[in-house]
């Protein structure tokens, strides 16, 4: 295997669809997966059984579980859970490279953005982050989908970057706002969550629609306060990605909300390890992190009142019994 090929780090569902799609003219692709035995599946049947079952996978996947061998990529694609990329940063050295940050959410432990935690561990590397309106399904499936790639080392580090990753039907779009496009992808998790609940309770499609654009306008203030640019957040990795992740069951955040809404504890709904909804562990960091800086988002800090253990009808009537405002980024 070459050291100039790119590299994905997590075999996830994600992880696993990203590596298809770059994969996808047959270029050599790394996939490291942490999981015993997995990368030694994957290369003897192209197949992801544990995350991806539906897609058979390009020959040029080459597979494995030694984190050394993928860490001499020039390019990585980080794409293990959010609260675990410090820890897997940490194992692989420190040399100049390019790190794109595929997870999204905020380490709950420090309160640190994905890209702050990449920098701490790797302060040599040029920060990128991608994120957009993307179902690893459709991706793996080769189904057309547009991103947001954000290059924190501006143009130069896009022009490396964008014939790395841009393929015929996986099409990034430029940006050198890598906070914007972090907040959008971190944010809209935990507002997922509320839409599920939405739709555990049947509460109808006009409150669906009216969560996510009071969401969004959350996510609008609270990412321009961080210094985020509105128009990222107005485009694929913030609104583009909220409207996609509240509409469906493919979503993981959106599947946790649906359940919370039909009734089941948040211990009973987050039990399944072999996926993870970052939103939850989103959702306290950012409201701490939003009432320190006097950022209103009810609709995250309802988000918490459900992971907490409070019924999802009492959370609901407490958020619609709210003063009426004016219409605008301050209500």
């Amino acid at each position: 295997m070459s050291d100039s090929a790119i590299g994905v780090v997590g075999a996830g569902a994600w992880g696993t669809a990203l590596a298809q799609a770059l994969a996808s003219d047959g270029r050599t692709v790394k996939l490291w997966a942490m999981e015993e035995g997995l990368a030694e599946a994957i290369n003897s049947t192209h197949r992801n059984e544990l995350y991806l079952p539906s897609a058979t996978l390009a020959p040029s996947i080459e597979a494995t579980g030694d984190l050394a061998e993928i860490s001499a990529c020039d390019t990585l694609l980080l794409v293990t859970p959010a609260q675990h990329m410090g820890a897997t940063l940490a194992k692989m050295g420190s040399f100049p490279r390019d790190l794109v940050l595929c997870s999204k959410g905020i380490e709950a432990s420090t309160g640190r953005m994905m890209h702050t935690v990449a920098h701490d561990a790797a302060p040599d590397s040029d920060i990128a982050v991608l994120s957009g309106p993307t179902f690893a399904h459709e991706v793996a499936d080769g189904l057309p989908c547009a991103v947001t790639l954000a290059c924190g080392g501006g143009q130069e580090q896009w022009e490396r970057l964008a014939p790395a990753i841009a393929r015929q039907n996986f099409r990034p779009y430029f940006s050198d706002d890598v906070v914007g496009a972090e907040i959008g992808g971190a944010v809209k998790n935990v507002l997922a969550i509320a839409c599920g609940v939405v739709e555990g309770l049947k509460l109808g499609q006009n409150a669906r629609n009216a969560l996510i654009t009071r969401g969004f306008a959350e996510m609008l203030r609270f990412g321009v306060a961080f210094g985020g640019k509105p128009e990222t957040l107005n485009g694929l990795c913030g609104l583009g990605d909220l409207v996609l992740t509240c509409s469906s069951t493919s979503s993981r955040n959106f599947s946790l909300g649906k359940a919370l809404g039909e009734g089941m504890s948040a211990d009973e709904a987050l039990a399944d390890k072999r996926t993870v909804a970052e939103g939850a562990h989103t959702a306290p960091v950012l409201r701490d992190i939003a009432r320190d800086k006097g950022v209103q988002m009810p609709i995250v800090e309802a988000v918490n009142y459900l992971l907490d253990g409070r019924g999802a009808q009492e959370v609901v009537a407490e958020l619609l019994a709210r003063p009426l405002k004016a219409e605008g980024l301050t209500a």
